[in-house]
């Protein structure tokens, strides 16, 4: 190629000298320019030569850098790191760590955490935490104290019997022989004479032979729980979802848990910051007279909501979050230790207390068997860790990694 080009030169500049006639200052500047021209187009040959190969492969070596992707012995395609590179993404398949002795390392693909089936995402937010309404028991233990909480997701209802159910059948079936069935029962299955025992005087039988075993009641909050059973199940929760996650060649997911005393309170709220109740106002009926929540708004009047015990976990109009019966119905489990002065203890980013020496767990929300005051977002109380009451039960958090697009609450 290069020959050809420099053959082809010489001829048609010898021609065109030949037949020009001027003084010998311009035969000598056109001698130079004979010279010089030739050079310039050989090194255009040169370069367009290489990137005329087959299929239009540039066959010219060039050096690698960070955000290009290079292929040479030993070399692995690496991909830009930011917004370095335009074609990153479709030249990179895989993080190869480090390359020809420095950090190559980007985001790993594959990654994306997607909404657990029954979960609805909560946005990060700041809030008064505590008390939206007066102290009416002059308890003094929610006082208000700014917060910030990150966002996560929690299980739009408190967990069904059904739910539940599907725990207790694998522990029977696969963990007698290492748990054992009277560890299982004891521990880890809901306790039905909660119904009788929880009340004197009252004929609970009805709901403690059927409340967990009937059809009747599979979309129910599961009661019965203690604390530590609580997060047993999210542990047993968290391995079945992970064990499947891997069986895919999926990342492992954050772990289920319970939700936290602030993490709760922000949910309930609904992204209206100073509500006292879930659905922003602060009255327990609607406009027509009807009760927006489960719960006891008389006395000896349990049956004016629809329910004289519990609802069905979707009964009800959700909160601006999309969760359901945050107030009423049962109340709720928190990770959190129980602590009169938690507000002066405790700090106030993702607000938590982890006393694991103190056996008295926050619960919040009111039930079925409680007045309006309980129902309150702010309004605190506990319960010993490994009490099971007729009253109590819970639902699932789990973090949410990085931040979110937003897209989620549109």
């Amino acid at each position: 190629m290069k020959k050809h080009c420099l053959n082809y030169l010489q001829v048609s500049f010898k021609k065109v000298y030949n037949t020009m006639n001027y003084g010998g200052i311009f035969r000598k500047s056109f001698l130079l320019l004979l010279v010089v021209i030739p050079v310039l187009f050989l090194e255009s040959c040169s370069s367009s030569g290489g990137s005329k190969g087959k299929g239009g492969k540039s066959t010219a070596s060039s050096k690698s850098s960070k955000g290009r992707s290079s292929k040479g012995k030993g070399e692995v395609a690496s991909k830009g790191k930011g917004k370095s590179g335009k074609n990153s993404r479709s030249n990179k398949k895989e993080d190869v760590g480090m390359q020809n002795g420095e950090i190559a390392a980007v985001a790993r693909k594959g990654w994306k955490q997607t909404t657990p089936l029954g979960m609805v995402l909560i946005p990060s937010g700041s809030y008064m935490m505590g008390q939206a309404d007066e102290d009416v028991t002059s308890s003094s233990v929610s006082f208000n104290k700014r917060v910030t909480v990150a966002q996560f997701y929690m299980d739009d209802t408190e967990i069904t019997n059904n739910e539940y159910r599907q725990f207790t059948d694998v522990m029977m079936k696969d963990s007698i022989s290492v748990i054992g069935e009277e560890k299982i029962i004891a521990e880890y299955y809901p306790d039905t004479t909660v119904w009788s025992k929880d009340f004197t005087y009252h004929n609970g039988d009805p709901m403690t032979e059927y409340y967990f075993s009937s059809p009747a009641f599979d979309m129910y909050p599961v009661v019965g729980i203690s604390w530590t059973a609580a997060r047993y199940f999210c542990e047993w929760r968290t391995k079945a979802y992970n064990d499947y996650r891997t069986s895919e060649g999926q990342y492992i997911s954050p772990r289920f848990r319970l939700p936290s005393e602030a993490e709760w309170e922000w949910a309930a709220r609904g992204g209206k910051a100073s509500a006292k109740y879930p659905w922003g106002n602060p009255y327990v009926a609607n406009g027509k007279g009807c009760l927006l929540a489960n719960f006891k708004p008389h006395r000896g009047n349990y049956d004016a909501d629809g329910y004289a015990y519990t609802a069905p976990a979707n009964m009800f109009n959700p909160n601006d979050y999309g969760l359901y019966n945050m107030a009423g119905n049962v109340s709720e489990w928190t990770l959190d230790a129980y602590a009169d002065n938690s507000v002066a203890i405790t700090w106030d980013l993702n607000t938590m207390n982890d006393d694991k020496d103190e056996p008295r767990k926050v619960i919040r929300g009111g039930s079925w068997k409680d007045v309006a005051y309980y129902l309150e977002t702010g309004t605190r109380s506990y319960e010993y860790e490994n009490k099971k009451r007729s009253y109590i039960g819970f639902r699932c958090a789990m973090n949410h990694l990085g931040r979110s697009s937003g897209k989620e609450f549109k």
